[in-house]
């Protein structure tokens, strides 16, 4: 997929991944994630990190803007 004149990984986004993201949009940093999702800190983390690699993203704000610039956190429920 091409994205601002890159190729982002074809590899779609996990479910927790986009999760993750999801709340990172609304606001809330890694631990409250963790809460919210009954995960460990660390493991968000990770998923947040797996995203941002996926995406070509620098941080966590990047990936959440071409998360959704590629309509990749619309199907999330």
């Amino acid at each position: 997929m091409r994205l601002e004149g890159r190729t982002i990984d074809l590899t779609p986004l996990s479910p927790r991944e986009r999760e993750c993201l999801r709340w990172v949009a609304e606001g809330k940093t890694a631990w409250e994630t963790s809460v919210i999702l009954g995960l460990s800190v660390s493991t968000v983390r990770c998923y947040l990190e797996s995203a941002r690699h996926k995406l070509g993203a620098t941080c966590n704000t990047h990936a959440v803007a071409k998360a959704i610039k590629a309509d990749l956190l619309a199907s999330i429920p």
